[in-house]
């Protein structure tokens, strides 16, 4: 029931102290919509619902509030609401039961888009970081939309990877959709919002609470065919998501690590339970039913960085925020610093020299560490 007044309600309901996604599906399936709920008496609450503290509230708060007035602060806020029975309602998050009776988004969303989710570590390295935007590249080249949770680390990466190859992304926020966390992601946001969708099941003004991240973690699962973890310590979010994955159905995949970094023992972990590994964008694809078919698609070159503003980095900095301890081939670096390769071979002999980088065969390069 996707009526202006049925999602107004729904909103409405939304604004009341304790009244969360699960009472607020309570409501509609005792009355049979959020309208009917608004209107319906005391009496009738007290009968079906009987005296919980949360209908106290509803009885109380409900007279103070104009769900007209509530739908229109939203508008001029430039967020839009939608339930499941809407074509824009993400499908695979719909078929779940305990799908939000209420979604807030800014942007765009399209209901029947595929979802791949792609999580990871707020302490990303370098080589995380670069696994997320490449994989998100590849994905978004074969029809996917990446979705993520505009966290640092991973989940900035894969966003950022997706738009700069003109894919859409997906971040599900953990708070209210007026207050953008972490706030460095403002920028990143509304990019995100041109062309894909921010999305929340929080109420505006909501904070940015620990305990909204759980919950926002499921929604991030429950609208991807499959679940991608970059880098994790062993007790992670990321995991979390991987939690609510196995309980959807979902598919769940792991990028191996440096056995020397603390982020790697996620992944490490989850593939010692069965995990899917992942060394690339077919693996995922043979796993997922949408990505099967595009199976050896050539991806799109990323475009390199103005001249102007490549003059103006430090190249030394640009190659070791690219290297770890996995080898890395030279034409890798190129790629993803977007630097000349004449500028890259120069600058990797006076890291060489420098005691910073050490080549291995093949053209291939890591970190220097001390032992």
């Amino acid at each position: 029931m996707g009526t202006e007044e049925e999602k107004q309600v729904r909103a409405a309901f939304r604004t009341i102290s304790g009244i969360g996604s699960q009472h607020l599906r309570r409501l509609i399936a005792y009355f049979g919509s959020a309208v009917k709920a608004w209107e319906a008496s005391t009496s009738q609450y007290h009968s079906i619902l009987h005296q919980d503290k949360w209908v106290q509230g509803i009885l109380k708060a409900r007279p103070m509030i104009d769900p007209e007035r509530i739908g229109d602060a939203l508008k001029k806020q430039g967020i839009q609401i939608i339930t499941p029975d809407e074509i824009g309602y993400p499908r695979l998050l719909a078929e779940l039961a305990d799908a939000p009776p209420l979604l807030y988004y800014r942007g765009q969303l399209q209901g029947s888009a595929e979802g791949l989710a792609i999580v990871g570590s707020r302490q990303a390295t370098s080589y995380g970081k670069a696994v997320a935007r490449v994989l998100a590249r590849d994905a978004v080249a074969r029809g996917f939309v990446i979705v993520s949770g505009l966290a640092r680390g991973i989940d900035t990466a894969a966003h950022q990877g997706a738009l700069d190859n003109g894919g859409v992304t997906w971040a599900f926020l953990g708070c209210g959709l007026d207050r953008i966390y972490p706030l460095e992601n403002r920028k990143l946001a509304e990019g995100i919002s041109e062309k894909g969708a921010l999305i929340s099941e929080f109420v505006p003004g909501a904070p940015p609470n620990a305990a909204h991240f759980p919950a926002r973690n499921r929604l991030i699962s429950g609208c991807s065919r499959g679940v991608v973890v970059v880098e994790a310590a062993e007790r992670s979010g990321a995991l979390i998501t991987v939690d609510f994955a196995l309980d959807q159905g979902r598919e769940v995949f792991a990028v191996p690590g440096p056995i020397f970094s603390e982020v790697s023992r996620g992944p490490h972990h989850l593939l010692r339970q069965g995990a899917k590994i992942v060394e690339g964008i077919e693996d995922i694809c043979h796993e997922l039913p949408l990505g099967s078919q595009y199976v050896g698609q050539i991806s799109p070159t990323k475009e390199p960085l103005p001249k102007e503003v490549i003059s103006t980095v430090n190249e030394h900095q640009l190659i070791l925020e690219q290297l770890s301890d996995v080898p890395l081939h030279i034409d890798q670096i190129t790629i993803h610093s977007a630097l000349p390769v004449s500028s890259i071979s120069l600058a990797l002999l006076e890291l060489q020299l420098g005691g910073k980088v050490i080549q291995l065969p093949g053209q291939h390069y890591v970190l220097a560490r001390e032992c």
